[in-house]
């Protein structure tokens, strides 16, 4: 029986993914419920799992791929055993001889066609081949952006844009002359300084994260204000209590719950914070799902503690850190990264001093920590040495006036400097 590979779910709004890897080859023997494929959306990065054991037959979607939902990628041959993995697979050159230079026919998505230039030249993606044929392009002068510099479809719609070339494509014949080296590059030209250079193509998370950013920045009348906090009461207090909290709870108490736990204090004064504008309204929000920022090798990732101000300082210990291991393994859902109201990160752990963190549209504001750093400070009339740390609150200025921004960041700097005050519910 064969079985289908297909594009699942990818959670609302989303409808087109990348491939990113193929973790099995084909004939190579496959397992229920192992991933055999990676994916990459504008959001996170989710892994297709074997619906039956048995042994992959076929590829159709190369890496580097744009699909859709429900799209084919392969075919499991169920119940089959597992062998080496087959030589178009593996040899896409010797596959290439056995097929007239001049073939139209498609090429398998496991062995990428060779450009029709000679030796040498890019490998091509099924795709960005029948485009290439389809327009009578010439491959050698299609650069190519993907894994290991394969042309893919991108490459060659941009190719084509640009009249049948890339603008950085190199010459297009290899015995073609060089330009003088005195000669000035023309802008389809290649870089001067490409030899020692790396060209990476942006992953589809790290493009939404350039979009999501510099829209905040066209869109909202952004603004940033500072203040800071004395964290010698919070840090007293969990040195004095770390040790039964962990035995009780078996996580850490961080600063993390304290931060969470003053926010939503100050959002419930001040609801102007917790809101978002849509269209001409503004939507204020009854409910406190507090997105967490955690970096990761991809890029930024903003989890979201949900209904936060129902959790206790446990929970959301350990809400923060189930999160963020996910982020860092690449495991979180669409759900988990979907209807924050606001928005905390912690520049502090790379060693910021002070920075004005982004807007996480659509929500109007987010609340910046960072480095704790002992300073000399005024205290009844005394200079004592303090533990402080910088907070910066950058806020939609459409929708949050400058007195509710700075408030809200007294009533948080309030309740770190007196922790009791949030165990009180003062």
């Amino acid at each position: 029986m064969t079985v289908e590979i297909r594009v699942p779910a990818l959670g609302e709004s989303v409808t087109e993914a990348t491939v990113g890897q193929w973790f099995k080859k084909v004939g190579e023997t496959v397992t229920k419920d192992e991933p055999i494929v990676e994916l990459e959306t504008d959001k996170v990065t989710l892994e297709v799992n074997a619906l039956e054991s048995g042994r992959l037959e076929e590829i159709i979607v190369a890496e580097g791929e744009d699909v859709e939902v429900g799209a084919l990628l392969g075919h499991i041959k169920a119940g089959a055993s597992g062998s080496a993995p087959a030589p178009a697979a593996e040899k896409p050159e010797e596959k290439a001889k056995e097929q007239p230079a001049a073939a139209k026919a498609a090429p398998t998505a496991e062995a990428p066609a060779p450009a029709p230039s000679g030796e040498g030249a890019a490998e091509v993606l099924p795709a960005a081949q029948k485009l290439i044929d389809e327009n009578n392009l010439d491959a050698s002068r299609i650069r190519g952006t993907g894994k290991d510099g394969r042309i893919t479809k991108g490459d060659v719609l941009e190719a084509l844009e640009n009249g049948g070339a890339s603008p950085a494509a190199a010459p297009a014949a290899a015995s073609a002359p060089a330009a003088p080296a005195s000669a000035p590059a023309a802008p389809s030209g290649p870089r001067a300084e490409e030899a020692r250079e790396e060209r990476v193509k942006m992953t589809r998370l790290r493009k939404s994260i350039a979009s999501r950013l510099k829209d905040a920045q066209n869109t909202a009348a952004m603004l940033t204000t500072y203040n800071e906090v004395d964290m010698t009461a919070m840090l007293d207090l969990r040195s004095e209590y770390q040790d039964r909290f962990v035995k009780k709870h078996g996580v850490k108490l961080g600063f993390m719950s304290f931060f969470t736990k003053a926010s939503i204090a100050a959002l419930q004064e001040l609801p102007a914070v917790n809101a978002e504008i849509d269209g001409d309204y503004m939507v204020y929000k009854n409910y406190y799902n507090i997105g967490i920022a955690v970096g990761t090798d991809s890029g930024l990732v903003v989890p979201v503690l949900r209904d936060a101000d129902t959790l206790s300082f446990a929970d959301v210990e350990k809400g923060i850190a189930e999160l963020g291991k996910k982020a860092r393994d690449g495991k979180l859902s669409m759900a988990e990264l979907q209807g924050g109201t606001f928005t905390i990160t912690n520049g502090g752990v790379y060693g910021s001093l002070m920075s004005s963190p982004i807007l996480n549209p659509p929500q109007a504001a987010v609340l910046g920590m960072h480095k704790i750093q002992e300073r000399p400070m005024v205290v009844k009339g005394e200079i004592k040495i303090r533990p402080m740390m910088y907070l910066a609150l950058t806020y939609d200025h459409r929708i949050i006036d400058g007195k509710e921004a700075v408030t809200f960041l007294v009533r948080v700097k309030e309740a770190l400097e007196d922790p009791q005050r949030l165990l009180l519910d003062l």
